[in-house]
């Protein structure tokens, strides 16, 4: 097991504080991995390992688990005294009214709780009506290009040297830790990401919503794949069905946009009107929850590289814990918008400057504003470097590894 460092510097300040620990993202993540990384800072930290109680709910082993009462049974025949246990339930959302059972942990017990789930909706909603404010939500991301980079030096026992050609790999390749661990053929690699797309519209987002028509729940799926980093409005996808001759309200496709969110396939990105200061209701952009899925269900347009060079900064300003928008000046549109604990940076993404009409419309929109805050244009240039009053230009591999934007 290779650590990520972030996360577990994250968990472990919250080792033994009063709240219920969640670690979510999308299926194949990282996420049970990190819980037995934390299971081995725990054992570091001198405690006694029969105190330290994990169950993987996707194990055979536990399958008979499945209702809160036989939770509660089975956690409770592991406790033998009042000394401090620190319970670790991977893939709760198998369980049925599990919150119950946490919830009672925390109650009947001297215990530190730790859990994971692939579906955003069923941890918010469930944890809200029982726990709230008991409750830290950890979001597991897959790898990073630094992590990718840090995989793949564990894997070979050599540094990568050229990170302009690391990031092509990781570009084509995506952050799914699995596919980092050994070599693989583009085929067999390819198979792994959609056998993991399609277990988490299988069991996160039709099973959990009871959606009946799968194949279109797959064809909006697909639009929005389509339109990666573009706006567009659950309206939108309604009319463009309907061009098809194929009718679709607007509530049926907010709902599957919104189980789709809720199973990290995609993200959605609000857009934020940077002088009126405010949130924009209308045409968001969506993007997808690692771009190797876009791959593996669309297989290779290089049209669609502007969007997927998108897809990669919104997913590191999200490991970053930045909020993210798709910024609004006047008549221009700035790709993001990211704010955290007062900070705020600006990014236009582009995939080459290839002209001067192309330099101008990525630089133009930071140009206009005039604050102090960072501003960055990145691309894949490797040799046009020129920074413009202030707005820097970078590389997308530069970017990615920066410390601190």
């Amino acid at each position: 097991m290779i650590p990520r460092d972030t996360y577990l510097k994250q968990l472990s300040e919250y080792i033994d504080k009063p709240f219920i620990k969640i670690l979510s993202g999308l299926r194949r993540s990282g996420k049970s991995v990190l819980l037995m990384l934390l299971r081995k800072v725990l054992i570091t930290r001198n405690i006694i390992e029969d105190n330290i109680i994990y169950i993987n709910f996707e194990s055979f082993e536990y399958s008979e688990i499945d209702t809160t009462a036989k939770l509660y049974n089975l956690v409770k025949t592991k406790i033998v005294n009042s000394q401090r246990y620190y319970i670790l339930l991977d893939e709760i959302q198998e369980v049925a009214s599990w919150e119950k059972a946490v919830n009672s942990f925390l109650v009947d017990f001297n215990a530190d709780v730790y859990i994971t789930g692939s579906n955003s909706h069923l941890l918010s909603s469930e944890l809200a009506t029982y726990l709230a404010g008991r409750y830290i939500e950890v979001q597991i991301f897959t790898l990073s290009f630094s992590e990718y980079l840090l995989f793949k030096q564990h894997r070979t026992k050599v540094e990568p040297i050229n990170y302009y050609r690391e990031f092509d790999y990781f570009l084509r390749r995506g952050g799914f830790p699995a596919l980092h661990t050994a070599e693989y053929p583009d085929e067999t690699a390819y198979k792994i990401v959609y056998d993991i797309y399609s277990s988490a519209i299988l069991r996160d987002t039709v099973q959990r919503h009871n959606i009946r028509d799968v194949e279109l729940l797959e064809r909006v799926v697909k639009y929005v794949f389509d339109n990666v980093g573009n706006k567009f409005s659950a309206k939108n996808v309604s009319d463009y069905f309907k061009s098809q001759f194929r009718k679709i309200d607007l509530n049926t496709v907010y709902n599957y946009l919104t189980a789709l969110e809720g199973s990290f396939i995609i993200y959605r990105i609000p857009r934020y009107d940077i002088k009126g200061k405010e949130i924009l209701k209308t045409q968001e952009k969506y993007f997808v929850g690692d771009q190797s899925i876009l791959y593996a269900v669309m297989g290779f347009k290089d049209r669609l590289i502007s969007g997927v060079l998108e897809n990669i900064v919104m997913l590191e300003l999200k490991r970053r814990r930045f909020r993210v928008f798709a910024g609004k000046q006047d008549q221009r549109e700035i790709d993001f918008v990211a704010e955290r604990d007062g900070e705020k940076i600006y990014i236009q993404v582009a995939y080459k400057m290839t002209d001067t009409s192309t330099i101008d419309r990525e630089f133009a929109p930071l140009l206009e504003i005039k604050d102090n805050y960072p501003k960055y244009v990145v691309s894949m240039d490797e040799s046009w470097k020129d920074n413009l009053e202030g707005v820097q230009h970078i590389h997308i591999a530069d970017f990615l590894r920066m410390s601190q934007f």
